[in-house]
């Protein structure tokens, strides 16, 4: 089981549910466990921030119930101080707030933290890496968006991975332990250089459970992912 708290040894494969069967979630659930999943990925989309919706705290508190794994909840919406709490009520483990979306991000971080919750920031491809210098030691993980926010099977960004670089360089200059993960195109034929980049966790939604295993798939990137020596150690 993943600690919370500590980033984790070795790098994770998070499988991100958007691309699971809703209609058998649990049972979608259950395989991505039997493939060594060790932490689950929620994307929670408004219609406003992004062009879609998605899932409310009914569905994660769903979850909850089936799953002992941590829930990693990824708010790509406009008012995340209003919602953040639910969604922790609800059963989440960590939250991920948009860059672009919090009005007065250390506030929202804190508020987070405050309810004994792993407090993320999420950046979008257009967003540098530098507007974060102010809160780096305040975040329990970065998410770096491969992808433009709002829909699931998109090609992956190759700038994504100099910004993770930049994170982790930014993360061993200033003796900080956030976790670095990435979202969006993640499949077994980049996990190599993404984990080479940097990151620690790794979300994949369509590369999995679009699968004809979703086991077997998430056990077979976690192999690749585990194979690799990061930049820092």
């Amino acid at each position: 089981m993943l600690k919370l708290g500590l980033t984790p040894p070795v790098p994770l494969i998070v499988p991100s549910i958007l691309s699971a069967d809703f209609a058998r979630l649990a049972d979608d659930v259950a395989k991505v466990e039997e493939g060594g999943a060790q932490m689950l990925h929620v994307d929670v989309m408004d219609g406003h921030f992004v062009p879609n919706i998605t899932l409310g705290p009914p569905v994660v508190r769903s979850l909850r119930k089936v799953t002992a794994l941590p829930l990693d909840v990824h708010l790509m919406i406009a008012d995340p101080d209003r919602y953040a709490p639910l969604f922790i009520d609800a059963g989440a483990d960590q939250v991920s707030v948009h860059y672009e979306a919090a009005t007065h991000l250390d506030r929202t971080l804190h508020l987070i933290k405050s309810r004994g919750c792993r407090a993320g920031v999420v950046l979008n491809p257009s967003t540098p890496v530098s507007v974060l210098e102010d809160v780096l030691d305040v975040v329990d993980f970065v998410l770096i968006m491969s992808v433009n926010p709002g829909f699931e099977g998109q090609k992956f960004i190759p700038n994504s991975l100099r910004k993770i670089r930049q994170l982790d360089a930014l993360r061993f200059e200033r003796h900080l332990e956030f976790s670095i993960e990435i979202d969006g195109g993640v499949s077994s034929a980049n996990v190599v250089e993404i984990v080479e980049a940097g990151c620690n966790w790794l979300v994949a939604g369509s590369a999995i459970f679009h699968s004809e295993n979703p086991a077997a798939t998430t056990a077979g990137m976690q192999t690749l992912a585990r194979g690799v020596r990061s930049v820092r150690v």
